[in-house]
């Protein structure tokens, strides 16, 4: 009898943790990525939220947590935007601000080489922009020949997803009165 309880407390054990770990939401992958969109992030929530989102924190010299800003995958909140051949899965960081802080393109195919929206030119053209930017290829975003559909989904699923977040997600700014 003390055997079986025994075992019956350390499957329990396993299983809650699996659980514990299970609802965490954030993969050692993940994790990385988000910290590349937030260097000075020390933790991250697991997804939640509409429009789903991660939140990226930060803690001052006295332990007090902050927030920096929100991640969020763009194939979640724009589903349907495809590139040429398929759907391109982005990962996009925003401060508080409305203010890109980065996108990291972790999945996407091109027939004909990886030569669009693969480049580290491509994706560092988003950091700094805000929510409230053009994001037109052409204009604030280069085109590159040979690739305009998937280009130009990858910047409208990163414009739309990232002004649903802002709408979502962000106060808006209280007006000034002089």
């Amino acid at each position: 009898m003390l055997r079986l309880t025994a075992t019956v407390l350390l499957a329990l054990t396993l299983i809650g943790g699996a659980i514990v770990r299970g609802q965490a939401g954030i993969d050692a992958t993940l994790s990385a990525q988000l910290k590349r969109l937030f260097p000075a992030a020390m933790s991250f929530s697991p997804k939640e939220g509409d429009p789903p989102h991660f939140k990226a924190f930060s803690r001052d010299a006295r332990g007090n947590q902050s927030l920096l800003g929100f991640g969020f995958w763009t194939t979640e909140l724009e589903p349907f935007e495809r590139g040429y051949d398929g759907p391109i899965k982005m990962l996009v960081g925003m401060d508080t601000r409305g203010v890109l802080t980065g996108i990291i393109v972790v999945q996407h195919r091109e027939p004909y080489g990886d030569f669009s929206v693969d480049t580290p030119e491509f994706a560092a053209q988003f950091k700094g922009k805000s929510v409230r930017d053009a994001f037109k290829v052409g204009g604030d975003i280069d085109a590159v020949s040979r690739a305009t559909i998937s280009i130009t989904s990858a910047t409208r699923a990163v414009r739309n997803s990232a002004r649903r977040v802002a709408r979502g997600l962000l106060t808006p700014a209280t007006a000034t009165t002089q």
